[in-house]
């Protein structure tokens, strides 16, 4: 989907003050089809338009939960459809806000770490009804896939039998199709040159050689103060490249204070600090009181992966793996089920913490502990909203913290290709006939770009018969 470049009109300052000036968000990627992140360029153009409903920018939570609801049932395809769909409702057939406001959420989100479709729907939220009308929309956009993926934790062992390991194993073969899938439209957009690229293998080796994600996320951000830097915005073209108007910046950056601010960040650090010591001085108590230890132990493996998700929901895979699968408490093959299972449903495949939560061993409270990897896996992205919101007109400006999110976005890409090494292929890829299988998913997904969903029930069936037969 693309929207043809028009020339800008010029208006004159007293238009401008008016708030006559909108613009064109025109979210350019390259295929929206399939769960997989195909992330494109934000172009924003200004033209001249009618001004946004003023009273459009009051609801109810209840209203802005009926419509996230809605689009948590319908949102196939990924977090660029995410993002078309909510263009498509939310600015065109509701005018909950214009179209520079909802360029300039979706910038904040690319630059910042967690599910950018879920924080773009959170400011969204937010901006319509306040804090209640945030929460309502983050609720309303992840229930469904969230109790869908629940669902299918408890269902995948009654898969027993040859008919029910060819199911998960198909499931398998799907993973390694979308995670390859990723990797190609990644590389693409996010390590696009020869020197972003080389950084991307150097992270990927990092990986690979178990030196952690965290390292190679850092080495990223480090190395990306060195890479050759695009064109930076000024304040005179900011508005055409950010889409940026003084009455919009007025309506967005107000919707949160200074002391929300604050608070949501020194709730991160304390978090992200806090949840490891407690995790750790728990696990003396550990037979007294297991659940306690094991709520804590999973709160600080999926808080500390939400915080380290650059680059789009795909890369969530190799963190969330070092974090269940390592430590024993999910089996790989388990693993690979559920995230072939998340391709299939709508809404933010971050839904796939439910799915592991709840299969995490010893089971003691399933569906408790499945909440908490839900909730903790999406609170660190929404707590940098709430953090960054205020300044970010400031911070966007800066070509250090634009030069450090290059290096970022290009490492991870690195992480990715790592993990699909393995777990994903050595984990799922047993035979000639394996990679024949997954071979043709790849092509069904990238070159006839077929839905995800029908993609993993093809494969599902053919990995059936195949065991079958």
């Amino acid at each position: 989907m693309s929207l043809a470049r028009r020339d800008a009109p010029r208006l004159d300052a007293a238009q401008r003050e008016r708030g006559i000036q909108r613009t064109e968000c025109g979210i350019e990627f390259a295929e929206a089809r399939g769960r997989s992140l195909r992330l494109g360029r934000l172009r924003v153009q200004t033209i001249a338009a009618s001004e946004p409903d003023r009273s459009a920018r009051h609801g109810s939570a209840r209203e802005v939960l009926g419509a996230f609801l809605r689009l948590g049932c319908l949102s196939f395809g990924g977090p660029v459809a995410h993002l078309g769909y909510f263009h498509a409702e939310f600015v065109e057939r509701r005018r909950w806000c214009d179209e520079e406001t909802f360029g300039e959420i979706v910038a904040l989100a690319q630059a910042l770490p967690g599910p950018a479709s879920s924080q773009v729907g959170f400011v969204l939220g937010l901006l319509r009804a306040g804090g209640a009308g945030a929460a309502a929309a983050w609720l309303g956009f992840t229930m469904p896939s969230a109790l869908l993926m629940l669902a299918f934790a408890f269902g995948h062992r009654l898969l027993s039998g040859r008919l029910g390991a060819g199911a998960v194993h198909g499931l398998q073969l799907v993973a390694v199709a979308v995670v390859a899938q990723a990797i190609v439209s990644m590389r693409r957009t996010l390590a696009p040159d020869w020197a972003r690229m080389a950084l991307a293998v150097a992270a990927g080796l990092v990986v690979f050689f178990n030196l952690g994600a965290l390292l190679a996320i850092a080495m990223g951000a480090v190395v990306g103060l060195a890479l050759p830097r695009g064109r930076q915005p000024t304040s005179a073209n900011r508005g055409q490249i950010w889409g940026t108007s003084a009455a919009n910046e007025k309506q967005m950056w107000g919707s949160v204070g200074f002391v929300p601010s604050v608070v949501a960040a020194v709730m991160f650090v304390l978090l992200l600090f806090g949840l490891p010591v407690a995790a750790l001085l728990a696990a003396h108590y550990r037979e007294e009181h297991f659940l306690l230890w094991q709520g804590l132990a999973v709160a600080n493996a999926f808080f500390r992966t939400g915080a380290l998700v650059f680059g789009g929901g795909h890369v969530v895979l190799p963190l969330l793996e070092r974090a269940v699968v390592q430590p024993g408490w999910v089996d790989p093959s388990t693993f690979l089920a559920g995230y072939g299972a998340a391709q299939a449903i709508p809404g933010p495949l971050f839904t796939f913490s439910a799915f592991l939560g709840a299969v995490v061993r010893p089971a003691v409270a399933p569906v408790l502990i499945s909440a908490v990897a839900l909730v903790t896996i999406f609170l660190p992205g929404l707590l940098l909203i709430v953090v960054v919101l205020p300044h970010w007109s400031r911070l966007r400006e800066r070509p250090r913290i634009q030069a450090a999110l290059r290096g970022v976005n290009a490492s991870v890409v690195g992480v990715l290709a790592a993990a699909f090494v393995h777990p994903v292929w050595t984990s799922a890829v047993h035979s000639l006939r394996d990679v024949a299988i997954a071979l043709a998913a790849f092509v069904l997904l990238v070159r006839w770009r077929i839905a995800p969903w029908v993609v993993v029930a093809a494969v599902a069936g053919v990995s059936i018969l195949t065991a079958l037969v």
